[in-house]
């Protein structure tokens, strides 16, 4: 059965394409591009990507105006149902402004723009999402952000600490993330957000193929369904 995507676009996406060519050669299968205003997805998705890029300019807070999208009750309704879903950079502030990830994404402690490869230590292999990283350590992927600091209050960080939900930390931190935390799963472990983007490291042309095991797990994890 082929794998089938979904990946949003709303207006300020700038990495919507960028994640429709990294599932596409990665794990082959079909990928929809949704735009926001739509109400409903399509149907039989195993995977649904919020892009990165600038939603609505990242006016008020970023991704504070997409969460409010008419899209993002169809995605809350098949997170609910247990289908996969990933956001990355503006995705991951989304996710969090829409109450499925806990915790926010704070303006950078150093309140610069941080682009560069960044080097992620790899903290639970036991998601649907690293299963295909074996015994890698730390991989490499690209950092390309303002409001990157990811912060939770002590109760909600014991919370994320205790449940194993940090999938990613920085080997160093470039943004004052707390805990170095640079991507986390939600309780039930089908939602993943994170800061770096595996949608610009799936193989050695762009310097990195360090993101293609992330789209590969999510097909080894169906397959073992």
């Amino acid at each position: 059965m082929a794998f089938k995507a979904a990946v949003l676009v709303f207006p300020g996406s700038n990495c919507d394409r960028d994640c429709k060519t990294a599932v596409e050669t990665t794990v082959g299968g079909h990928v929809d591009m949704v735009w926001h205003e739509e109400t409903a997805l399509p149907s039989g998705l195993d995977l649904i990507v919020i892009p990165g890029g600038f939603s609505y300019g990242d006016y008020l807070r970023c991704g504070a105006m997409a969460s409010l999208s008419p899209i993002m009750q169809a995605v809350k309704a098949e997170a609910a149902r247990g289908v996969s879903v990933l956001g990355i950079c503006n995705g991951f502030q989304i996710l969090c402004e829409s109450g499925l990830l806990p915790g926010a994404l704070l303006r950078n402690s150093g309140l610069k723009y941080v682009c560069k490869p960044i080097e992620l230590k790899i903290e639970n292999r036991n998601t649907r999402f690293t299963s295909a990283y074996g015994n890698a350590q730390s991989v490499w992927m690209t950092q390309g952000n303002g409001d990157g600091n990811f912060f939770a209050d002590d109760a909600t960080l014991a919370a994320i600490e205790d449940n194993d939900q940090v999938v990613f930390r920085y080997a160093e931190n470039p943004n004052g993330s707390v805990n170095d935390i640079a991507g986390i799963v939600n309780a039930k472990g089908n939602v993943l957000g994170m800061m770096p983007h595996p949608d610009r490291a799936f193989e050695d042309a762009l310097g990195s193929a360090d993101g293609a095991p992330l789209f590969q797990s999510l097909v080894n994890s169906l397959q073992t369904a």
